[in-house]
């Protein structure tokens, strides 16, 4: 079960500034500068990740004496060696081979070991900028953001990287789910619009037509492992400060983005939120799966850029709070995912059904009824 904690931003928010934050793992090189305007396949960063070093036991693959290791090595320390290259050989001709299992570079050549270390070339990274918009901030080398008018629709578990691509209606009603027939060629770097679920196999289908995210009401825990391929739980940690998904090396990745608007299982996805989406079928717009429950909290969202404001300075940075009148959306309890309405603060702390006495928010239903509900368990929505 996932556990939601508000963190104050609105699930939806229309005609707004989102800033975008484009990072590296290490420190690296920045291509742009304060103030340049970029596109979503503009470069604005680039650095070489170190991989860790192989330690290769040459002694034993040989089998030969540590001592001997030295004389059978055909590269010296500091020499460069491509994949599959020869390291070592036992005898002149027909004698055991070991090759370099990556390239990269001799480190050292331990002779009272055997062993020999060998490091791997970098990685490569090149991060896109993903959006258009202009450079506000080029904090250090590793850093760079950018902000673009825009509207936005947060969800409250994601995972995958940043991808950019034109947003891609599946369904006709939020409490439909994904039909793997309907992911085909023509979602080819969409991001694709569901409803109230996804299967593993329809996200496999998803990766195989290049599809670059899938956003949904809820995917079923079982499915989720399915597709991740982690049949365990020793990966997961749960908990308010604590709470990760299993850290792959950084050159993996899931190879789409994911985005749940609900929780685990099946559940329709919001109304406002589906509608918003709909709202921009067909229009391009960046997908943000990162999700992190400790400080500083993340939440994975969808950003739809605003071609149509021309300067950031148009836009107003709008911040939703409840208030009476006001929609809030339900994010705990029996009626979780439900949008209410806000109808008054009681003074005096009220006794709820877990048994605890509480400052509450009175909310009227889209039924018409009233339910007392603590601040904590309502998400306020964009006016």
């Amino acid at each position: 079960m996932t556990h939601y904690y508000p963190d104050g931003a609105a699930p939806v928010v229309m005609h707004t500034v989102a800033r975008i934050e484009r990072q590296l793992p290490v420190e690296g090189e920045v291509l742009v500068r304060v103030g340049s305007r970029v596109e979503p396949d503009d470069i604005v960063l680039r650095a070489q990740y170190p991989l860790d070093p192989q330690i290769i036991n040459i002694a034993r693959d040989l089998g030969v004496l540590p001592t001997q290791v030295y004389s059978k090595m055909k590269k010296e320390e500091g020499n460069k060696v491509a994949k599959g290259e020869v390291l070592a050989r036992a005898g002149l001709i027909a004698g055991s081979t070991v090759v370099a299992p990556v390239a990269g570079t001799i480190t050292t050549i331990d002779r009272s070991t055997g062993y020999v270390t060998l490091t791997p070339n970098p990685l490569p990274i090149e991060l896109k900028a993903q959006v258009r918009g202009i450079v506000m901030e080029v904090p250090d080398s590793r850093t760079v953001i950018i902000e673009t008018p825009a509207s936005y629709v947060q969800g409250i578990f994601g995972l995958g990287g940043e991808r950019f691509g034109v947003l891609r209606l599946l369904v006709t009603d939020p409490k439909e789910q994904v039909d793997i027939s309907s992911i085909d060629a023509r979602s080819a770097y969409a991001i694709l619009i569901g409803g109230a679920s996804i299967t593993a196999a329809a996200l496999r289908r998803a990766i195989d037509e290049q599809v670059r995210g899938v956003i949904v009401g809820g995917i079923e825990e079982h499915e989720l492992r399915d597709f991740l391929g982690d049949d365990g739980f020793d990966a997961w940690r749960t908990g308010y400060n604590t709470w990760r998904l299993p850290a792959p090396p950084y050159n993996r990745d899931p190879g789409l983005t994911l985005m749940i608007t609900e929780g685990f299982g099946v559940h329709p996805m919001n109304e406002a939120l589906f509608k918003t989406l709909s709202l921009y079928d067909q229009q391009e717009a960046l997908i943000e799966g990162v999700t992190q429950l400790r400080s500083p909290q993340r939440r994975p969202r969808v950003v739809i850029p605003l071609s149509r404001v021309r300067n950031i300075e148009q836009a107003a940075v709008i911040k939703a709070s409840l208030a009476v009148g006001s929609p809030a959306r339900i994010v705990a309890g029996p009626h979780r995912g439900t949008v209410g309405t806000v109808r008054s603060f009681p003074a005096l702390p009220q006794l709820l059904p877990s048994g605890v006495r509480s400052h509450v928010v009175e909310i009227t239903l889209s039924d018409g009824k009233q339910t007392l509900l603590p601040a904590a368990a309502l998400e306020p929505l964009s006016p």
